[in-house]
């Protein structure tokens, strides 16, 4: 069995390679001792991979190194011959795992409660209904229906609520600020929303559920992307005009990459506020 201390020394290894001590000094300002001091392993995933060059002796570093910053795509990672780097392979698994639990996590309670939002359900009873019946994320029932319009109540020119879709990460990063930047573009073209809700287990086309619900003349959910290995943290918006059941995609409006390495959140709220009116 390895030790605690033959652990470390290995981790530290694997740091050193990821900071890019192969190629030269590294701009990374990551310090691999100050990493593995204390009781914690560190987390690989907090390392920008922009600025790690692992090609060992390159032509032209500098023109290497401008690729690299331009593309989140995971270049000049090098090889041990014909097979990755043990610090690319880990980085991939550590990148697959967070966009993992984005998909296979509920967004919590306490998120809930601290943002004053009340919750509705579709008729999906699990995550793994969920997962597997995309039909009922798009519905709700008869008693949650009523739940959902008692809560808009005559504040239906504009609705706007969260769901979680493929990306509880992303609605937990994004969602609040995106939805205030949203009420506070509208408060200046005298519109008042009605109070955001969430929906669990959504689907984008709930909308269309929740617009016949209601009576919205125009509704606005703000929605968890399919997170890739890029982020687990990209959220979209998607609008509709007297949205319903079984109407043409083609008549939903979105805004995708809501995240701080796309639209940033308030940004996008402006947007979508212009957009609603």
């Amino acid at each position: 069995m390895i030790s605690e201390q033959e652990l470390k020394k290995a981790v530290e290894a694997i740091l050193i390679e990821m900071s890019g001590k192969t190629s030269g000094p590294s701009t990374t300002a990551y310090s691999s001792s100050a990493a593995v001091s204390g009781d914690m392993l560190p987390d690989l995933g907090m390392i920008d991979l922009k600025e790690v060059i692992n090609v060992p002796n390159p032509k032209n570093p500098d023109a290497l190194k401008a690729m690299r910053r331009a593309t989140p795509a995971r270049v000049a990672v090098w090889r041990a011959g014909p097979r990755y780097l043990t610090s690319t392979l880990l980085r991939f698994r550590a990148d697959h795992a967070v966009a993992m639990d984005a998909v296979f996590t509920d967004v919590s309670e306490d998120w809930m409660k601290q943002h004053g939002l009340p919750g509705f359900r579709t008729e999906c009873d699990s995550r793994d209904t969920f997962l597997t019946r995309p039909d009922l994320g798009r519905r709700f029932s008869a008693e949650e229906a009523a739940k959902i319009k008692a809560h808009v109540g005559g504040d239906t020119r504009v609705v706007i609520y969260i769901a979680d879709g493929l990306s509880t990460t992303a609605v937990t990063t994004n969602a609040m600020d995106t939805c205030k930047s949203v009420c506070d573009g509208l408060a200046r073209h005298n519109i008042r929303p009605c109070a955001p809700f969430f929906v669990q287990y959504g689907r984008v086309g709930s909308q269309d559920a929740v617009s016949e619900a209601v009576g919205a003349e125009v509704v606005v959910v703000l929605i968890g992307e399919r997170p890739g290995l890029l982020t687990a943290e990209s959220m979209s918006a998607y609008m509709a005009y007297r949205a319903a059941a079984n109407m043409p995609e083609a008549r939903r409006t979105v805004i995708s990459n809501i995240h701080k390495g796309g639209t940033p959140a308030v940004e996008a709220g402006s947007y979508i506020s212009d957009i609603s009116c």
